[in-house]
């Protein structure tokens, strides 16, 4: 006989669970010692970090996997919103939790029963692909297939409630236990004929552009990169904000991130095409603009995805869906000749060239250092072999979606469907586990930065080789930018002086024993910041930014002839670019 927790953390191994990020609690407390002999249990200080670490160390890919472990009650309600994150970027995350013995099961006659009982369940439902509670032990076969639930289709997370009597059952191991067969995700197919129609669209276009989403795998265009195929399109290429990674910066093809706060350049090209192919992307509202219906004003769409829901949701006009894996009809378009677009090319050089990504029309106080200027260093001083997390929202990461140029071999997560402050140093933990021992890159601001600063005792305690820079402007700079623009400056909550909350950063990094310096003007050059930068073991660098800086261009609104409000489409930056430039870039709109 075997105790079932034993069972559970045999057949995560079986899995390719290497990793498990936790909270100790007593609900837990069998499943926690039993994964202790068998995989790297780490601990962090709040559930949240768990669920967020354990997401971007999958999302990068590297082989292993890691879950995340939580007790029952207020273990489960603070990893929500890790759940939820990984729910909007459809991404795997396993976390399982433990609960109350089923002796002590309220069962919806009460509001609560056991000590620390709430319905785990019930409140991860709408965010999971799967959330079970157990209430008797169940064989390989049936657990394995409950946690490969967010790996099928379209990914998600997967919540298992176990409680504390089922993870003690003792059990006959022999009689529950069976090798796993192997596991792939199912996609429909997409047909032949389908894809040949798509290549006779991308031939008679004048001006197509590809845009990969994050469905498109790292591997898929690492393969094409490899052997040159990627370069054979002969078609201009554009990534969403999470599928940067996938070419890098300097590739003749690549031609930015489209976005609502994306590159002006890219925005304005993307306008002008007559066709677009998106590829494994949901063409979110963030993608196309909350003005949908100018996104590709004069062009069809193409778009492939696994979803059915996102290819019939009515934003933006859909010309051709197709239901399928994005991987294959992008591998599939690489082995032909897709027409002669040259001139096409040649004009959206002439505009990249045009539109640099640092625009002079920014204010940067004197003694302060550019946000914009920041990223561009930082994208030079970074190699090919770092990992980049650009945090999830905030002017930190805007700045860096902007102009942070990525170069081939490069990881960068993030996670911008819920855009929640607080992701980037637990995502960053995360990473810096699962790509150990390269160097990991965070790029955060304060205000976020505070919202989850108490893990920076998991940094220390793993000596992690993370290097933390901080946007140092005082609060919160995109909320400061709202209240002058929409409520004439008038500031509430968003800075030390209305009443918010921000450390003394020295004192605070001097707790945790991590070195830190300022970053001014001048800082790649500097011997002192290369040294601390290139050291292993976590650093942290206050990025000295003015909090009166501005943050343009991005996607502004206007009053409308009837007295509503409706935003700009993509091409349509604040600010205005000048009747010169217009004219130039503007070419086909």
């Amino acid at each position: 006989m075997t105790k079932y927790s034993d069972l559970l953390a045999d057949w995560l191994v079986d899995l390719g669970y290497t990793h498990c990020f936790f909270v100790a609690g007593g609900n837990i407390m069998h499943l926690l010692e039993s994964c202790s002999h068998k995989l790297t249990c780490i601990p962090v200080v709040h559930e949240v970090a768990a669920g967020i670490a354990a997401e971007y160390f999958n999302e990068l890919g590297l082989g292993h996997k890691a879950f995340a472990l939580v007790t029952a009650g207020p273990g489960l309600t603070n990893i929500v919103t890790a759940m939820a994150g990984a729910w909007l970027e459809s991404r795997e995350l396993l976390v399982i939790g433990g609960q109350v013995k089923t002796t002590d099961l309220s069962r919806g006659k009460v509001r609560q029963r056991g000590i620390q009982e709430i319905d785990g369940v019930a409140i991860a439902t709408p965010i999971t692909e799967r959330a079970v509670l157990y209430t008797i032990v169940s064989d390989q076969t049936i657990f394995s297939a409950l946690t490969r639930s967010g790996e099928r289709g379209r990914k998600g997370p997967v919540f298992l409630e176990i409680p504390l009597d089922i993870q003690g059952a003792q059990v006959d191991a022999a009689s529950l236990s069976e090798p796993v067969p192997a596991f792939a995700p199912a996609f429909a197919p997409i047909s032949p004929e389908a894809i040949e129609a798509l290549l006779e669209q991308i031939k008679q276009a004048e001006r197509p552009v590809i845009l990969l989403g994050a469905g498109i795998d790292r591997a898929t265009t690492q393969a094409l990169l490899a052997d040159g195929r990627l370069s054979r399109l002969g078609v201009p290429i554009m990534t969403t904000w999470n599928a940067m990674d996938r070419i890098p910066a300097d590739h003749p093809l690549y031609f930015g991130r489209p976005n609502t706060w994306g590159q002006r350049y890219a925005n304005i090209l993307v306008q002008q095409a007559d066709l677009l192919i998106a590829l494994g992307t949901r063409l979110s509202l963030q993608q196309s603009g909350f003005n949908w219906q100018q996104f590709i004003p004069a062009g069809r769409i193409v778009q492939v995805d696994c979803d059915a829901a996102e290819l019939t949701k009515g934003h933006p006009a859909i010309a051709t869906a197709l239901r399928g894996d994005a991987n294959e009809v992008l591998d599939a378009l690489a082995d032909f000749k897709l027409g002669d677009h040259t001139a096409w090319l040649a004009f959206c050089r002439q505009v990249q060239a045009a539109l640099p990504l640092v625009e002079p029309v920014n204010h940067t106080g004197a003694g302060y250092l550019s946000p914009y200027v920041f990223a561009e260093k930082l994208s030079t001083l970074a190699t090919e072999d770092d990992i980049v997390i650009p945090c999830s929202s905030g002017s930190a990461f805007t700045v860096m979606m902007q102009t942070f140029a990525q170069k081939q071999g490069q990881l960068i997560v993030t996670n911008k469907g819920l855009a929640s402050m607080g992701y980037g140093l637990s995502g960053a933990i995360g990473a810096a586990f699962a790509a150990r021992p390269r160097r990991t890159i965070l790029v955060e601001g304060d205000g976020g930065f505070i919202q989850n600063l108490q893990e920076l005792g998991t940094v220390r305690a793993n000596d992690l080789n993370l290097k933390i820079f901080i946007f140092d402007d005082n609060g919160y700079a995109s909320i400061r930018m709202t209240q002058i623009n929409y409520f004439g400056g008038r500031y509430v909550g968003c800075d030390t002086q209305t009443g918010l909350g921000i450390p003394k950063w020295r004192h605070l990094f001097a707790a945790y024993e991590i070195p830190v310096q300022t970053v001014l003007p001048g800082f790649e050059a500097d011997p002192a910041f290369l040294e601390a930068f290139n050291a292993p073991g976590p650093a942290a660098f206050l990025v000295h930014i003015d909090p009166a800086q501005t943050y343009f261009p991005k996607i502004t609104s206007r009053i409308t002839a009837s007295g509503s409000m409706e935003s700009n489409p993509l091409h349509r930056m604040t600010p205005d670019l000048d009747d010169e430039t217009a004219a130039t870039v503007f070419r086909y709109l």
